[in-house]
């Protein structure tokens, strides 16, 4: 199967999982739950979802499984858009193309809705078997708890609300989106390889390297996305980072040495899963089209 179709695939059954995995729309309370599918279901690029599938595929893992691992990541990340278009962070007015979650519904809903996305997503660890080592799968739910909290993505948040309206040192933005993003997308890919065959020590070091790397060049091409493309194209208001006084990676280096840097990025991720051979074929291909995206 070509890059294109595999993705395809990937995307329409993380729809569909995601789809039967959220309460239904009529479940009391149906406000809420109308509001969780709304800002969940029917929109972005799903990468959190296809890195798990390509580094579980790496694994030899159940692609059932994988549904499951990629869903939970997938919740986590939902409910930090909503929290972050509230007026009290971002304020924003548009996500994925469609009015944000506060302005379809309200705040108080949408505070709910993150709050209950996340806890849905350590539902769905704890209801499903994972891993044939129950200690892996207790593993697995420690894994997404860091990388969603104070240590991990909550932690990049704050540090990115101090920083609003003061230009920040390129080691601090690193430092920031480490967490912030970086560690969420991590998160994917280590789940993804935790629901296959347990691996050596030295691939899983090289695939937690790739991870790493993978997930700041996902904030670097993000940065330059929204210096350079029009808010048709991204589906969320573009400049929105340099009108609200924030650092970015364009804004320290300038778009050409951001470009440079992604570039960069994309080798090291590469080069640190050579070894797997035809294995780490869609982690590759992934990198290149994280990369290369437009939107």
């Amino acid at each position: 199967m070509d890059f294109q179709s595999w993705m395809t695939a990937v995307q329409q059954r993380t729809e569909r999982a995601l789809e039967n995995l959220l309460p239904a729309a009529d479940i009391a309370p149906s406000r809420l739950h109308q509001a969780m599918r709304y800002a969940t279901l029917g929109g972005g690029k799903r990468i959190r979802p296809l890195l798990c599938h390509a580094a579980g595929d790496l694994a030899g893992a159940d692609p059932s499984r994988l549904d499951i691992a990629g869903c939970a990541v997938e919740l986590i990340h939902a409910y930090s858009l909503v929290h972050d278009d509230l007026p009290c962070m971002d304020n924003d007015v548009l996500r994925r193309g469609k009015p944000t979650c506060h302005v379809e519904f309200d705040e108080a809903t949408a505070m709910l809705v993150g709050d209950a996305l996340q806890s849905q997503a350590f539902l769905l660890l704890s209801d499903h078997v994972l891993a044939d080592d129950p200690r892996r799968q207790s593993e697995m739910v420690r894994l997404l708890a860091l990388a969603a909290g104070s240590r991990g993505m909550a932690g990049g948040q704050m540090i990115d609300i101090e920083g609003t309206g003061r230009q920040l040192a390129r080691a601090e933005l690193e430092f920031m989106h480490v967490h912030k993003t970086g560690a969420l997308i991590r998160a994917a890919i280590l789940l993804g390889a935790q629901c296959g065959s347990p691996m050596p020590d030295d691939e899983m070091a090289r695939l937690d390297h790739f991870a790493k790397r993978v997930g700041l060049l996902f904030q670097v091409v993000d940065d330059i996305l929204d210096a350079d493309a029009s808010t048709a194209t991204l589906g969320k208001t573009a400049g929105k980072d340099a009108a609200q006084g924030k650092t970015t990676y364009a804004s320290v280096m300038g778009l050409t040495e951001a470009r440079e840097l992604a570039d960069t990025l994309r080798s090291e991720a590469r080069q640190a899963i050579e070894a797997f051979g035809e294995r780490g074929r869609r982690l590759h291909e992934l990198a290149h089209f994280i990369v290369t995206r437009k939107f």
